[in-house]
């Protein structure tokens, strides 16, 4: 009798499995981007302030096209900023194309101030029209950028700089031989500052002169030898031999420039050279500034491991240096997040800090280098300063977490008093908040949504967050019409089975509590930010289409991702082979307990770059819950990986825990059907971290399979290799042969 229900049982699994991962599963998912995109109206308002009015302008996305509007904030007026018909005429009479007027896209739009001229960019030219005259005037052509642009992982030596003319106009600062040079304007005359300066420990161009004129101050530079990150193009588009390219690329435990402020007396030529005992083991050190009275500069210093950071005074006078402020902690300092502001007045400084374990606000007394109080305080998280109002000591910011009876992670702007009263919630709604200020703090334009509710735009006073003019309310009845089902936003405890951990499910738009669906996480755990979006979208382009071929999608933010407390991001230090994992399955669990047909015995897993490399831990770490694995240029090595991403999480110097955490050193724990992939030209994560795990995996004689990508850069698989997805997991999770790729053209 038992046998016999196992195999009625399994008879049901087969037939139902049967009914997903069809070839009209795979035309559905295929389908949805396209099914889906521009089925929201009167969303994405974007408004800009125009000058310090109190007018603004944005695109309302109606169904009859794109309207630029005009709102006057004082009068609760809304109108068109011009006539759409006019401009249009007047675009396709000056260029000889085509324009409707309900389709402009007028490129860095700017309103002058009386509201009766435009500046735009379209068609590759510049342009101005009079709106009242009907005017249009071609400003000419764009100019195109010239030379090579600079990478985003290569480091600004520092090199070039224009010349800086003195505060009072009589002096020209410049670098020449290494060393810094003063040229009097009227006379002509040059004067070498420094001497000490060569190729191997040169002077910076980017030289700052004191207020008063007298001295100038520039960083003595100590360069090293960089790393390169070599690829070889095996399929260029414009000849057939392969062509071989190279990228600066520091890698963890790497050496780095050093810098020394120097400080120079125009007059007399005096150096004023600081001991460097405070910054001598340096990540990096900013620029320096200058105070106000010329009599010291001020930088900061973050320390090698960022345990350390240090905003540091340097007397002009005599090149004593001290400590104004110091960020320490035994993990590492959020130093990404720092906020400082000098007041006016000289004496007091803002500051913001994860101290209390929250990142919060503090007011520093600048002659003692002590915190004279607490600004902001509770267990939440400011994310952002808006504004400083020094003439009526208010500060302007966005939080998250404030609230304790929504999603801990939407954001809101508040305002609040240096003395920290009068903490005001100026967008009281429920959800995640973005807000466009007037200049003079008045008004602010709130666009706010969640995961699931449709985006609202209204027009607030900043005094109190009170409703001012209602302005748009997405409609999205059309999208709802094509079967679109909202994501759930879901939370569940972690591994500590106290702390709610947040996420979404995402749900096939044919979907059937009847049947029993496997389910497929996408994950992305940073660190360095949450993930799981909070605002709204009509499609998640990583994981709506594949939930269409029979499966439950979910995303979720476990413990190492930030924004909720720095003990709850501190998991990650040293521990990147955590992943946040344990309160994934947590989370998972819990949903699969509340919702029997989400299947726990049939999980898998994909990501991209760090979610990649999380996606393969998975299944080494974890092979008991997650069944199949597709990771997508992943840095399955962090010694292999970007300087500044590594050592902030696993700390330098290089030891153990990099190792420990390797996807390389541990692939021979596979067991589990697993899908490599790699961009041969990634910029990002270098290619070759990948292929050190395809030859870990060899060597281990395990079996897995491999998708080569050539000329593509960092990324989760193009149309190839989203396609090969598809496959993977419908074979590994829904147990069917996908539809040959023939039967889908």
């Amino acid at each position: 009798m038992k046998k016999l229900l196992s195999l009625m049982l399994l008879a049901c699994l087969c037939s139902t499995s049967m009914a997903q991962g069809t070839v009209e599963d795979y035309k559905r998912a295929f389908a949805q981007r396209a099914k889906y995109s521009g089925k929201v109206y009167y969303d994405n308002v974007q408004p800009s302030w125009i000058g310090a009015t109190h007018n603004f302008w944005y695109v309302r996305n109606t169904p009859d096209g794109r309207i630029y509007v005009l709102v006057n904030a004082e009068k609760q007026k809304r109108t068109e900023l011009f006539n759409h018909d006019k401009l249009a005429k007047a675009l396709k009479e000056a260029t000889k194309r085509d324009y409707s007027a309900n389709a402009l896209h007028l490129d860095r739009l700017m309103v002058e101030e009386k509201l009766d001229v435009i500046h735009f960019q379209t068609n590759g030219h510049r342009w101005t029209y009079n709106i009242r005259k009907n005017q249009l005037t071609d400003d000419g052509a764009l100019q195109q950028r010239q030379g090579r642009q600079r990478h985003w992982m290569e480091r600004d030596d520092e090199l070039e700089a224009a010349p800086v003319t003195s505060p009072d106009g009589k002096y020209i600062a410049y670098i020449k031989n290494h060393n810094i040079y003063v040229r009097e304007r009227a006379t002509g005359r040059e004067r070498q500052l420094s001497i000490d300066g060569t190729l191997a420990n040169y002077y910076s161009a980017y030289i700052q002169w004191s207020p008063d004129s007298r001295k100038v101050v520039s960083c003595k530079i100590r360069p090293t030898e960089k790393r390169y990150v070599y690829y070889v193009e095996s399929s260029p588009a414009d000849q057939l031999q392969p062509k071989l390219h190279k990228q600066e690329y520091a890698k963890p435990g790497d050496e780095l420039p050093f810098k020394v402020p120097c400080i120079y007396e125009v007059e007399t030529g005096r150096a004023i050279i600081p001991s460097t005992e405070l910054f001598n083991h340096q990540y990096y050190i900013s620029h320096p500034s200058w105070d106000k009275d010329s009599r010291s500069i001020t930088f900061e210093y973050n320390e090698r491991g960022h345990q350390n950071y240090r905003i540091l005074e340097v007397s002009a006078e005599d090149g004593t240096v001290r400590p104004i402020i110091e960020e320490s902690s035994d993990k590492y300092v959020n130093y990404s997040r720092i906020y400082r502001h000098h007041l006016k007045d000289g004496k007091r400084i803002i500051w913001s800090s994860e101290r209390d374990n929250w990142n919060h606000l503090y007011m520093y007394d600048r002659t003692t280098g002590k915190p004279t109080h607490q600004i902001t305080k509770g267990e939440w998280y400011v994310r952002d300063i808006i504004r400083i109002d020094e003439e009526n000591e208010q500060i302007y910011f966005s939080a998250n977490g404030v609230q304790t009876d929504e999603d801990p992670y939407h954001i809101r702007y508040y305002r609040v008093g240096f003395d920290g009263n009068g903490l005001t919630d100026l967008t009281p709604e429920r959800g995640t908040h973005k807000a466009w200020f007037s200049r003079d703090m008045q008004y602010l334009v709130d666009v706010y949504s969640t995961a699931n509710d449709a985006p609202v735009a209204v027009l607030r006073s900043a005094e109190d967050g009170s409703a001012v003019m209602p302005l748009e309310t997405a409609d999205i009845s059309r999208l709802e019409a094509e079967g679109w089902r909202a994501p759930e936003v879901f939370a569940a405890k972690g591994r500590d089975g106290k702390t709610d951990m947040w996420g979404l499910i995402i749900r096939p738009s044919n979907f059937d509590p009847n049947k029993k669906y496997p389910i497929l996480e996408y994950i992305y755990q940073g660190p360095g930010d949450h993930y799981v979006p909070k605002a709204f979208t009509a499609h998640h382009y990583y994981m709506s289409s594949i939930a269409e071929l029979g499966f439950i999608v979910v995303f979720v933010d476990g413990m190492g991702t930030s924004f909720r407390s720095r003990e709850f991001e501190n998991v990650c230090y040293k521990n990147l082979k955590d992943a946040g994992l344990p309160d994934h399955i947590s989370w998972i669990r819990a949903a699969a307990e509340k919702y029997p047909y989400m299947d726990i015995d049939r999980v898998g897993i994909y990501g991209c770059s760090a979610g990649g490399q999380e996606a393969m831990t998975a299944v080494l770490f974890h092979p008991d819950f997650y069944k199949a694995a597709y990771s997508a240029c992943g840095c399955h090595d962090n010694r292999m990986d970007k300087i500044w991403w590594n050592e902030q999480w696993l700390g330098y110097p290089v030891g153990d825990q990099y190792k420990e955490g390797s996807n390389v050193e541990n692939a021979h724990l596979l067991t589990r059907p697993l899908m490599l992939v790699v961009g041969e030209m990634d910029d990002n994560v270098d290619p070759a971290s990948t292929m050190q795990v395809v030859n870990a995996l060899i060597k281990a004689d395990k079996d897995f399979e491999f998708v080569f990508l050539p000329g593509q850069r960092h990324t989760m698989g193009e149309a190839f290799g989203e396609h090969k997805r598809y496959d993977f997991f419908v074979r590994h999770l829904l147990g069917v042969n996908p539809p040959s790729w023939s039967e889908l053209k």
